[in-house]
């Protein structure tokens, strides 16, 4: 009986860590750009310039540096200092239509083309994520039509 109760607490601690493994850390480049690297390192080859503002997952952090994931899938390194937590998204469809309300039946409020930076103002909830336009404007966007929530 005792090593059973063992065996389920390893289990469900096991279960626990995995969980908390694949728990996605959305964070966003901060106010200026930022050089990203292939290597935890200065001294790495510079890969591209992410622009400010542009939202990364990140996959790893290793002393200063984070190891981060774009919206096309590329892997690379940055400063992590240059990181902020405010939660920018980007759109990921040809041209999202963003609505009054969590609803397509709401008016749009303005449409976004593809690569255009939202601000994520509320988490995501049932499909549909509350997003801010630089020029102010706010609604809902579809949750499959922005990256990086």
């Amino acid at each position: 009986m005792k090593r059973l109760s063992l065996i389920l607490s390893a289990t469900l601690f096991c279960a626990f860590m995995a969980k908390d493994a694949m728990a996605l850390d959305f964070k966003s480049v901060g106010a200026t750009p930022v050089i990203m690297y292939d290597a935890p390192s200065e001294k790495g080859r510079r890969v591209y310039v992410a622009p400010r503002g542009m939202p990364v997952e990140v996959v790893l952090t290793y002393g200063e540096w984070s190891k981060v994931r774009d919206a096309a899938g590329t892997l690379s390194w940055m400063q992590s200092k240059a990181l902020t937590p405010k939660r920018m998204l980007v759109v990921s469809a040809a041209n999202a239509r963003i609505f009054n309300g969590a609803d397509e039946n709401s008016p749009v409020v303005f449409s976004a083309d593809k690569n255009v930076l939202l601000e994520m103002l509320e988490s995501p909830n049932n499909g549909w994520v509350k997003v801010r336009h630089r020029d102010g404007q706010t609604g809902f966007a579809k949750v499959g039509d922005v990256w990086g929530d």
